[in-house]
Parts: structure tokens; sequence; C-alpha cells
């Protein structure tokens, strides 16, 4: 129902424009067999039961007036690798799908390569909306063939579906995090060396992740072997810096770990409550020994190389939890021989908070209880030193 009030048409632009869309391309083939294509921002799911989406073209469209004679569309859901793909499908106004791949929808319209999703509809419904027509369409089938992030449409300009990039946050706490491990060097490769196993400095650079600011390994040790440089705060990752916040923030970390059931999620507690009255805990290695590591090693690489989407990140959680490591905490007896799989220290920044994590992998298999009591003194000092020198 129209309104009496006046806005003014670039402000009503600017105020919208805050807030992101989705970008869609909307396909069809007319009567003739020429073959539509309109790109719309406003597409969005409407209904589960029956299945309904909409969109909102204007009415100015002369690609619109042709789609709303189609007996169906498919509306597909693009990437952010397709923003020259929907630049040239926006500008064109005719040949459309000239240098462009596809292939057929179950009612044979148009299915755009590498689109992140379709969804086979028919129009069922057209409401006035001002200057927009609001589309409602019945959905036929769907399905998702390239899960990955989504192409928006933002402040008037396209950009991806990630949270805050890891570049403009390596321009505060990981450049000064880098420069004071970095002084540090010297004592850790002597521990990696000492021990023969891998040595990493990570920092928090969010509640979500952390990442590696000083890396270095003994003799005979691969980094390539080691986690990635950046890892998700999830159990069982984090548990070295989520000790020492809110019982809130611990249950949220928690959280992360879908589908544990309550033994597990007791064992993760446990390790927040060690790590916090002896400053580290640790892990022991299954029968199968480090092997147990390469679908969280995988899972780290997964989330390490590109932006994953919350989908892509569950799956990454998943598989992270699905390693055989055994992460029950213990007392070491000083004569039983131990595998240990990773030994994790908290370090506090200039702040007092517990932003960091010196953390021991690809340690010497088969050591006795007191060799890895050593370790853990060894570490600490190493600890000791890092927060004595963080201005």
């Amino acid at each position: 129902m129209p309104t009496d009030t006046t806005i003014d048409q670039a402000l009503f632009r600017e105020v919208m424009g805050h807030y992101p869309t989705g970008v869609a391309v909307v396909t069809g083939r007319a009567s003739d067999g020429e073959l539509l294509a309109l790109v719309v921002g406003t597409f969005s799911s409407v209904s589960l039961d029956p299945p309904l989406v909409s969109f909102m073209p204007m009415k100015t469209s002369r690609t619109f007036d042709k789609l709303r004679q189609c007996d169906s569309l498919c509306i597909n859901v693009v990437g952010n690798e397709q923003e020259d793909l929907v630049t040239a499908i926006a500008q064109r106004w005719e040949n459309k799908f000239d240098g462009i791949d596809w292939f057929t929808s179950p009612s044979g319209d148009p299915i755009l390569e590498r689109s992140i999703a379709w969804i086979d509809a028919r129009i069922t419904n057209l409401v006035d909306a001002g200057d927009h027509w609001i589309v409602l369409g019945g959905v036929n089938d769907m399905a998702v063939t390239n899960p990955a992030a989504p192409l928006i449409y933002f402040q008037g300009d396209y950009g991806s579906f990630v949270s805050t990039s890891l570049m403009a946050r390596l321009q505060h706490e990981i450049t000064d995090s880098i420069h004071e491990a970095e002084t540090l060097r010297p004592e850790a490769e002597a521990l990696a060396h000492a021990i023969g196993c891998e040595v990493t400095l990570y920092t928090a650079i969010s509640s979500e992740e952390m990442a590696a600011v000083l890396s270095v390994t003994g003799a005979g040790v691969e980094r390539e072997h080691g986690l990635a440089r950046r890892l998700p705060i999830a159990p069982p990752i984090g548990d070295s810096i989520v000790f020492d916040l809110s019982e809130d923030d611990q249950e949220r970390w928690l959280s992360k770990a879908i589908g544990i059931d309550d033994r597990t999620r007791e064992i993760y507690r446990q390790r927040l409550d060690f790590v916090r009255a002896h400053g580290y805990v640790l892990s022991l290695l299954p029968q199968e020994g480090r092997t147990a590591y390469e679908a969280m090693r995988e899972a780290t690489r997964r989330y390490e190389s590109g932006l994953p989407t919350p989908a892509q990140e569950r799956d990454i959680r998943a598989s992270i939890l699905e390693s055989g490591v055994d992460y029950r905490v213990r007392q070491l007896d000083p004569d039983n021989l131990y595998d240990v799989g990773s030994l994790v220290l908290p370090v506090r920044d200039s702040e007092g908070n517990c932003t960091l994590t010196l953390r021991l992998a690809q340690l010497p298999l088969q050591v006795s209880g007191k060799r890895v009591a050593e370790w853990i003194s060894q570490a600490k000092i190493v600890v000791t030193a890092l927060e004595r020198q963080t201005p």
C-alpha cells in the first residue's frame, strides 16, 4: 500500500545498499527457442510447504516480459567466481549465452556451469509492487551442484560471502605477533632440535580462527606432515585459548562439535580444566600411530586453502572430530611408554589474555612419562620467555 511519506530515491538506494543481497540468474526458453537470462539481486526462499521461491524484476524489464510467458524458469544461484559471467549477461540485449557454458534443467531451461545451485520452477503468481513485480515460483526440482561462496551485491558492487578477510587481520594482530615470535626463533629452534619435533606458535586472530606466526622443525621432521597454518577454533582445537574465557564462550566452543556424545563433550571440558590447572594439555596417539592425524591434517588444509562456506566449515569440523586421537586427560606414569600426538601450552599476551598457543607435534614415539615431563618443562621455558618479551 503506498505511503504519503516522500523518500529521496538516492537516500533509499544508499540506505538499502548497506544490506547485502544474493545474486541469481533467472533463465528460460521462449516459445520460439530463444534462450533468456535475467540477473536479479532479490531472489529468496518463501515457503517450505508448498515449496515456493521469489524474485523481483523491474516492470520495465523486456527480458522478464518474455520470461513470464515461459512454461518454466530456472533460477541459478551464482558463485563469487562468476562475476564476469553475471556482468556479461546483464549488459547484453541479445545472444546472452554466447561464450557461456550451460546444461539443461529437467524442464529444459539453461543451468549455468559452475553455478552453486539451481531451482527449476514455474511462475504461480505475480504481485504488483511499485516499480517491480514480486514473482512467486513453485519449485519443481532443485540441486546443489557446486558448493562454494556465493556472489553478493553490496553497496553498489559485487563481492563474495566471506568472514573478515585474513589479509585485513594480518594488518594488526598477526603482524605484531609475527615480529614478537621471530625474536624467539632461536629458542623455538633449540626446542625443536632438542626433542626432534615440530614447534608451532599460533595466535588467535578472531574467536573463530587461529593462525601460525612461527613454525620450526627438528632434524628429519617435515612441516608438510603437520596441521595447516590456519585452524578453526573448534573442538578439539583451541582448548589452550578457550579455557581462559567465560563459561558462555566455552559452551559456544563446545557447541561447534556437532554430533558428539556426552562422554566426548565431558572429555573436552576436562581438558579445559586441566590446562587451567597445569598450563599444558596433551593428546595420545591410538594404535595406528600418526596416521590418526591424516583426517585432521586434510581437513585443516581444506580450511586453509580457501574461504569455506558455513556448510563447508561444518564438514571440516566434522572431519577434524573423526580423528582417532585420544584426548582424555591423564597423569603420566614416569616409567610407562607413550606415543604423544601433541602437546599444547597457552601463552599470555601483554594484556594477560591467552591468545597464543605453543604446539609441539610430530614428537618421538615410545618415550617414557619421565621424558614427556622433561618436554613439558622445556616448552614452559619457551612460553615464559615469550611472555616476558611481549611489550
